[in-house]
């Protein structure tokens, strides 16, 4: 068959070029498999950005919760939810930032005995 091809390729070169074939395939189907796990991306965002999620939990309830109520009352909290996202995505940074120093600082201090 590689003779037909007008290649001069051994057999071995052909399995080894086969085999490097199969192993970019497996790759590909790995990092494929990666992307499409929707569950496991979830769990990351939600342990990553948690602070972010239930402030849109929590806003997406409310906004559940006032639909029935009239259209101005809808938009008004509409807009004063679009404000508080905006602001929760201002302070979230320096909310973080201060948990982290004082757990940090927490877990280097010398437990006192009494």
């Amino acid at each position: 068959m590689a003779e037909k091809s007008g290649r001069n390729r051994s057999i071995d070169e052909l399995t080894a070029e086969i085999a490097q074939s199969r192993e970019r395939v497996t790759r590909d189907l790995r990092g494929l498999r990666y992307e499409v796990d929707f569950a496991a991306k979830f769990r990351r965002s939600f342990r990553e950005q948690t602070i972010s999620w239930l402030t849109t939990a929590a806003a997406v309830g409310a906004l559940v919760a006032l639909a029935p109520m009239r259209k101005k009352k809808l938009v008004e909290t509409g807009f004063a939810l679009a404000v508080l996202k905006i602001a929760a995505n201002m302070v979230r940074p320096v909310v973080v930032e201060f948990l982290k120093n004082r757990l940090t600082d927490f877990g280097r201090q010398p437990r006192r005995k009494k």
